[in-house]
């Protein structure tokens, strides 16, 4: 058999197979360059994405916090001036009770006085008839 200058069938796919694996790896090696890329985005992503939860978190507690105290302040407040209510209240029936004896004892009075007019003006009449 002659040799010839011309390469062996299978020597020359085997070269076109290891340029395609080599341009592959290439690719593959690109590929997963952009992914380390992405994924260092994407990290970075989620640690923000993290801190603003952390932080909306921290602000919402906060806020929640002041608003329960707020809310109690006004829950004691409501109370003392319910309180303050029912002082007024009872002090109003104090003084009603008091206007109250007052016209009784007027009243009893008043009467007494009628009846010792009365007295006077049935003496007053006997006199008179008398003379």
């Amino acid at each position: 058999m002659a040799e010839s200058d011309e390469p062996d069938p299978r020597v020359a796919e085997l070269e076109r197979q290891v340029r395609e694996l080599d341009r592959r790896v290439r690719s593959s090696a690109q590929d997963a360059a952009a992914a380390r890329i992405l994924a260092g985005g994407a990290d970075r992503d989620v640690a923000e994405i993290r801190g603003e939860i952390r932080d909306f978190r921290q602000a919402t507690t906060s806020s929640f916090n002041a608003m329960r105290a707020d809310f109690t302040d006004l829950r004691q407040g409501v109370t003392d001036l319910r309180q303050e209510f029912a002082d007024v209240r009872q002090q109003m029936n104090d003084k009603f009770d008091a206007v109250d004896r007052g016209f009784i004892e007027m009243r009893g009075r008043f009467d007494a006085t009628a009846v010792g007019l009365d007295r006077i003006v049935t003496l007053l009449e006997e006199r008179g008839d008398r003379r």
